[in-house]
């Protein structure tokens, strides 16, 4: 089996939210699109944090009726990878921090996908398949 890269396993459409962006809009963009985790982007689409589900749930717990910004909850040291990078290294990663999300960067640090466990998955169903 050729050995996969980051950029073979990725997801190109990436829903991204801004430093201004509120957690409601946040947890509304990830019940639309059923996902997890949304990047956090500077004008120029470099990635300053993540956003995980589990982070709006508690920022929902403790919201007592006011707007919370997403860089209240983000986790702004932020593992990205590079598209070039080879996918297993990327997964070695995921497992060693404990994370199920890299946003995938490309030339001048900006985001190019995300690459998620479910991605992970699906490499591992076809080899359990046969393929």
């Amino acid at each position: 089996m050729k050995r996969k890269l980051v950029e073979d396993l990725m997801s190109r459409t990436v829903i991204s939210l801004t430093e201004g962006d509120f957690v409601q809009i946040a947890k509304l963009d990830m019940d639309i699109a059923a996902i997890r985790h949304l990047p956090v982007v500077d004008a120029q689409r470099r990635v300053v944090g993540i956003v995980a589900l589990s982070d709006l749930l508690q920022a929902f717990a403790r919201q007592e009726g006011r707007r919370i910004p997403v860089t209240e909850v983000m986790t702004r040291d932020v593992v990205t990878v590079h598209r070039r990078t080879p996918a297993h290294e990327a997964a070695r990663v995921m497992i060693a921090r404990k994370i199920g999300a890299l946003p995938v960067v490309g030339e001048h640090e900006r985001l190019e996908g995300m690459l998620t466990e479910t991605d992970f998955l699906r490499v591992a169903e076809e080899a359990l398949q046969g393929h």
